[in-house]
């Protein structure tokens, strides 16, 4: 659940944080709905974003999720390119569910954070 107190960064360490405990005890579902929510708070930023990538192939290869895993190893190959050339699809939760190059709609709580970063 996010705290609409932090800043984006902090409310993005907390999502990963989250991740950890769920993933910790096994549930890949919520770990990885926490870590959606990281990855449209962190892509703006590499390391962030290569960060979150990488918790979403240790999930999918905890969860035999060969598909996920997969995704994972191309977007991870895909995050110093798309910050190379400024190319970053907003709103993207980073899923291999969801094409890596289509935008989407940024939930207003997020999207509240990330505009905060332009100021």
């Amino acid at each position: 659940m996010l705290n609409t107190g932090l800043s984006r960064i902090e409310a993005f360490e907390a999502a990963m944080a989250e991740a950890g405990q769920h993933g910790a005890v096994g549930d890949a579902r919520s770990a990885f709905a926490a870590l959606e929510r990281a990855h449209v708070l962190g892509q703006l930023d590499f390391v962030p974003h290569l960060r979150v990538h990488w918790q979403m192939l240790r999930v999918g290869w905890s969860a035999g999720d060969w598909r996920e895993v997969i995704g994972q190893v191309l977007r991870i190959a895909l995050v110093p390119i798309g910050h190379l050339v400024g190319r970053l699809p907003m709103g993207n939760t980073g899923g291999a569910n969801v094409s890596a190059f289509k935008p989407m709609a940024i939930p207003p709580e997020l999207k509240r954070l990330i505009e905060e970063r332009d100021r």
